[in-house]
């Protein structure tokens, strides 16, 4: 398949074009790292996810987990969308693109708020080869999970920020507590001695992790 076109397909479920901003970082990005085992918080209907699966499952195993609660941010809520159905239709979307991989692919759906998910995953020992942050966009949310998942980052493994620029409408303004860039910032500045911030467009910001 086409790398290019990898998680395009017709009898996916999506009803909207969101992570077309990512498919051509990632499509030039994933095949470089080959990653393994994967872990994303935020999943949605499963964009991102069926990406990986088209992209790596037809070359090698893959082990995936995805975290949300699927009740929706405060902007789903403004825009009334139906959550349910979101994670109704994210479901049958995985479960297309796992059973057309030539290759295993085990998903482990994890269904609850990303603090608590992730520090079970952390109790668990768990480790991964590629992360993606594309969850809440409150400012002391993206930090929690960026400083929560690093720990849970392999030394040499890559950790993908969503909505790097996104900030939400409102009518007095942009709310810095309101939008990801603050926190991505803050955990960059930090941990800056244990990563590298990768050469990509600006609307997602990519990070290796060079030590613990």
């Amino acid at each position: 398949m086409d790398t290019a076109l990898a998680g395009v397909r017709e009898d996916y479920e999506f009803t909207n074009s969101w992570f077309d901003v990512a498919r051509g970082v990632w499509s030039a990005l994933i095949p470089q790292i080959k990653p393994r085992r994967i872990l994303e918080i935020g999943s949605y209907e499963g964009a991102s996810a069926c990406f990986l699966i088209d992209l790596l499952g037809q070359t090698q195993p893959l082990d995936l987990h995805c975290i949300d609660t699927w009740d929706g941010g405060i902007e789903h809520k403004n825009w009334q969308i139906d959550m349910p159905a979101v994670e109704n239709r994210f479901r049958r979307n995985i479960q297309k693109a796992v059973g057309r991989a030539a290759h295993p692919v085990a998903v482990r759906t994890l269904k609850g708020s990303s603090h608590l998910e992730l520090a079970k995953l952390i109790a668990e020992a768990n480790s991964y080869d590629f992360i993606y942050i594309d969850g809440s966009h409150q400012a002391a949310d993206v930090l929690t999970d960026a400083v929560m998942a690093f720990r849970l980052l392999q030394t040499g493994g890559v950790m993908a920020f969503d909505d790097y620029l996104w900030a939400e409408a409102l009518p007095t303004g942009v709310d810095p507590l309101r939008c990801p860039k603050p926190a991505i910032d803050a955990f960059t500045n930090i941990f800056c001695r244990k990563l590298r911030i990768l050469s990509a467009p600006l609307y997602q910001l990519y990070v290796q992790k060079i030590a613990d």
